[in-house]
């Protein structure tokens, strides 16, 4: 695995039956990302039930079984390279899992392969993965129309499931622009890392081709500051030290600082990043820094650094839209779970249920619905017990996102939509 490539989180979304766990076998298969010694294995087992030579299937197989064993597999197997790009897959085998890690931020995805299958069309998950997709700020697509060795490589099946497709993200409002259909199987690798013969009708990119064309994630340098405090330390010598990873924006030495909702600041007199004094840090960069004047009691876990002369937001109440992934009975108005953003954890009171939201189309439901469940998607007011600092997702992203916990499970995920400060 190569370090020196740009890296991009890679979502696989799409209905449960598509072929989403085969494409990803077949991905890791393809770019040599499936350890020998785990085709070694497969072979072995080919050749003893007389199978003779290698099948792909078998990767796949072995695959299904660590999953349905309910095995974690092995990180190595879900990262890939390509000439462009090394990409870690967000495997989403269930819409559940999908959310929660896509709003814990553990694998925010920038982009996305949503495998349709072409003898089923559209369905039911494809229309709420696609719809989650754009809520958690997916920017492009590439739609994968597979098992096309099922219904004989017909034009006229693809062009008709790649319509459905279209309708799908018109009604969702997703650029439709950009996407790429690409006929494919996953099983019998058609249009995967090479072009097949079997669809000479199609003369678009391959998979490969579209992952390596995907734009490269901008790194937010240009962003405010937003530094997400982890622990304060003190540490003899220099004092007090707070540890975080940058999540936009760039700390320079001498900066003036500000730590929300704590509301103090000052100048950063040093960066320790790795042991090392640096004069700068950059996003993703983990970093110890100390700010003049600011003791350990002065802020804590959960604050967050930014620019003196425009500080983080401190949110008197927020307005979100949330997905609810599993509640045991129905959410009301005066609910009261805790909220992780970024560092902080608070406890938060659902104020108002302002809209329900239909995650088929992504279209208002119904406007101060008296209480919503599992599946259903939401636009919230809420109110933070404590002071809370977040920011709209449409301005940083990176701080505007959270999970919603309760009797020890993820209950829902969302984004903060506009902040009211006091």
């Amino acid at each position: 695995m190569s370090e020196d490539k740009p890296h991009q989180n890679l979502a696989i979304i799409g209905h449960v039956d598509h072929g989403k766990s085969t494409l990803v076998g077949r991905l890791l298969y393809e770019t040599g990302s499936v350890p020998e010694h785990v085709i070694e294995q497969h072979k072995e087992e080919a050749e003893e039930k007389g199978k003779g030579g290698f099948e792909f299937a078998y990767v796949m197989d072995n695959l299904a079984e660590e999953r349905e064993r309910g095995v974690t597999i092995d990180i190595a197997h879900q990262e890939f390279d390509t000439d462009e790009y090394y990409f870690t897959i967000v495997d989403c085998p269930g819409h559940r899992d999908f959310v929660k890690n896509m709003i814990t931020g553990a694998s925010q995805a920038d982009n996305a392969v949503l495998v349709v299958a072409a003898d089923d069309g559209v369905a039911p998950q494809t229309q709420e993965h696609v719809f989650l997709a754009r809520t958690l700020g997916i920017n492009e697509l590439i739609v994968g129309i597979n098992k096309m060795d099922v219904v004989d490589y017909k034009e006229s099946t693809y062009k008709e499931v790649v319509g459905e497709v279209q309708d799908l993200l018109k009604q969702v409002q997703f650029n439709t622009e950009d996407a790429s259909f690409i006929p494919i199987s996953a099983f019998e690798g058609d249009n995967i890392a090479e072009e097949s013969d079997n669809t000479d009708w199609y003369d678009g990119e391959i998979l490969l081709e579209a992952l390596n064309g995907l734009e490269a994630p901008e790194p937010p340098t240009e962003a405010d500051l937003r530094l997400p405090i982890q622990d304060v330390y003190t540490i003899s010598g220099i004092g007090t030290v707070p540890v975080g990873r940058i999540e936009t924006g760039i700390l320079n030495t001498g900066d003036n600082v500000s730590f929300q909702p704590s509301d103090v600041g000052g100048e950063v007199k040093t960066i320790e990043m790795h042991h090392e004094e640096v004069p700068k840090a950059e996003p993703g960069d983990n970093v110890g820094f100390n700010v003049r004047g600011i003791g350990k009691d002065d802020i804590r876990r959960g604050d967050v650094c930014g620019p003196a002369d425009d500080p983080p937001s401190v949110a008197e109440t927020f307005q979100a839209q949330i997905v609810v992934m599993q509640h045991p009975s129905v959410i009301t108005d005066g609910y009261t779970p805790v909220f992780h953003a970024h560092t902080a954890q608070v406890a938060c009171t659902i104020e108002s249920i302002d809209k329900k939201m239909d995650p088929a189309s992504g279209e208002v439901a119904e406007e101060n619905p008296d209480f919503i469940q599992s599946g259903d998607a939401a636009v919230v007011t809420v109110r933070p017990q404590k002071p809370l600092s977040i920011e709209p997702s449409s301005e940083i992203p990176e701080l505007g996102s959270f999970a919603i916990r309760d009797m020890g499970q993820t209950i829902a995920a969302g984004k903060v939509l506009s902040v009211n400060e006091p």
